[in-house]
């Protein structure tokens, strides 16, 4: 056979994309292939056994579009690209994850859709119940809490609380990891799966959790309400409250649901019960409606059933994996545990060797400071010896240095007591002094006085002479040789007499009260300079006093 026939008979291939929550794959698939084809590869691929909660989502026109499985992938309306992409999500939910998720990659599949659409706000969920679930994805992420590695700032890079919880509250990121942290401390030996199931079936009492929502009209004019469709049944809410619903139908209680063009309509299975009909704007959204409500129903009928042999042997299968990996989380926990407690025995061990290293340290330093201080000691014994006898010697001297100053002090004393002695006499001399001054002053103004009236009447007697000489003798001057009777010459001569002889006594007089002066003046001086002796000698005898206190 040729090469050509060999390539015309190798089938033609498109490429298509796969998108699940965490990864990518891509696939050749033939032309021919319908969805399921398509659809089973994925699940191969993925090892994935309870393909009956998942689809083939795509967006064609605004619009999100489920797979069909019984067409021609190529046949239906999917967008024209290369390759053609695909996202690999959960089309139904459980009504219980505990007890429906039987696989660990159906529980992680579901475990981060979810996440996603709480983190998109597409599920509300309370603050306190986001921060509770943030420590699930926490500890299915990184396993048990270790303070020593785990520090502040590690989920700084963790997308882990919606948007609208960071708006509401006036938190740093900090406070909001800290919140997390004191949670996530505490699920210490959860595994993996366990806390992604903790995180669903606190997720599954969500109000929103697993709810597709549609515009719906009563009337072909308005959209004014909201139909959701869950594994539970259909209900109906107002445009604004996607949490209460206005109405509610379960499966139980539908008897038929029919869909034509734009007209659904839900028959309740009490015939007497009033049929529900409602309007969409589209007839794709009509049909997007109908096919979830059949596959919910579907598997809402199948759990009320007896589980099939594939089932039964899936939960078998499910039950052996959980008690294997319960034993070998014991087992790895106990492990662990023994570990650890080495680990803190080691650490005990290794402190305790670290504690006796450092005592023997510190004994050596303080056997080598023992003997420095020995040393300092003796240095210091020698030092304080030697200080002694110098104190003593300096005491010896000091007490001899004593004895001096107290005889100087004695002779001090005795001599101040003659100085003040001789200071009280002085005093007295200087007394008498001043009284004998204060007479001879007294006296000398008399004799200052007499001897004024003394010149005065001398001056006065000269004149009445020469008066009465100018008025007897006129002639006397011009002719010398006339001289007159004897008795007249004699009276004449007998003035004259006189008046030399007071002449003379009163020059004596000034001569003795000028001498008398003098004397004063002379006694005066040597009285100064006898005062100016004995304060020198009082000055010194003060200083030597001072410095007798000081030496003593």
């Amino acid at each position: 056979m040729s090469i050509r026939g060999l390539k015309k008979k190798q089938p033609k291939t498109f490429k298509v994309r796969i998108i699940t929550v965490d990864a990518e794959m891509e696939f050749s698939c033939e032309m021919k292939w319908k969805g399921k084809d398509l659809f089973d590869l994925v699940c191969r691929a993925l090892g994935l056994r309870e393909t009956w909660f998942f689809g083939l989502q795509y967006t064609i026109k605004g619009m999100c579009t489920w797979l069909k499985m019984d067409k021609k992938v190529l046949d239906q309306e999917i967008p024209k690209e290369d390759p053609i992409s695909f996202h690999f999500l959960a089309k139904f939910y459980p009504e219980k994850v505990e007890e429906e998720l039987l696989q660990e990659i159906t529980q992680h599949l579901f475990f981060l859709q979810v996440k996603k659409q709480i983190l998109d706000e597409e599920i509300y969920c309370s603050p306190e119940a986001t921060v509770l679930l943030a420590s699930y994805a926490v500890q299915a992420k990184y396993g048990d809490y270790d303070p020593n590695f785990h520090e502040p700032g590690f989920l700084a890079h963790d997308e882990l609380l919606p948007k609208r919880v960071l708006r509401q509250y006036q938190l740093t990121a900090e406070m909001w990891e800290e919140k997390i942290t004191a949670w996530y401390a505490e699920h210490r030996g959860i595994a993996r799966d366990e806390a992604e199931m903790n995180y669903l079936k606190i997720a599954q009492d969500l109000e929103m959790y697993g709810v597709n929502y549609f515009p719906i009209a009563q009337n072909k004019n308005h959209t004014d309400l909201l139909l959701g469709v869950d594994a539970k049944g259909i209900h109906i809410y107002s445009i604004n409250n996607r949490f209460s619903p206005n109405k509610s139908f379960e499966w139980s209680s539908i008897r038929n649901i029919s869909c034509s063009e734009k007209e659904l309509t839900i028959k309740p299975l009490d015939k007497k019960a009033e049929v529900f009909k409602f309007f969409s704007s589209q007839l794709k959204v009509n049909k997007l409606i109908f096919q979830l409500c059949i596959g919910n129903h579907d598997l809402f009928m199948r759990r009320r059933k007896v589980d099939s042999i594939e089932i039964q042997q899936m939960k078998a299968q499910a039950r052996e994996e959980k008690a294997r990996k319960k034993m070998e989380n014991q087992r790895l926990a106990r492990e662990k545990q023994l570990r650890e407690e080495a680990e803190r025995a080691k650490e005990e061990l290794e402190r305790r060797l670290f504690q006796l290293e450092d005592e023997a340290r510190q004994a050596n330093e303080a056997l080598l400071r023992s003997q420095e201080a020995a040393e300092l000691l003796a240095e210091k014994a020698q030092i304080a010896e030697e200080e002694a006898k110098l104190l003593a010697q300096n005491a010896a001297e000091a007490e001899q240095e004593r004895q001096r100053l107290e005889i100087t002090a004695l002779k001090s004393k005795e001599e101040k007591r003659l100085m003040e002695q001789k200071m009280r006499e002085a005093e007295l001399i200087a007394a008498k002094l001043v009284k004998e001054s204060d007479r001879r002053a007294k006296e000398a103004e008399h004799l200052k006085q007499d001897l004024h009236d003394a010149r005065e009447a001398e001056r006065k007697a000269k004149q009445k002479l020469l008066d009465i000489t100018r008025l007897n003798y006129p002639h006397m001057a011009k002719y010398p040789q006339y001289s007159p009777g004897d008795s007249r010459d004699a009276n004449f001569d007998k003035g004259s007499i006189k008046l030399d002889l007071k002449d003379i006594d009163l020059k004596r007089l000034s001569f003795e009260i000028e001498r008398e002066r003098l004397d004063y003046l002379e006694n005066s001086r040597k009285f100064e300079d006898r005062l100016k002796e004995l304060k020198s000698e009082i000055h010194a005898l003060k200083l030597e006093e001072k410095q007798a206190g000081l030496y003593s």
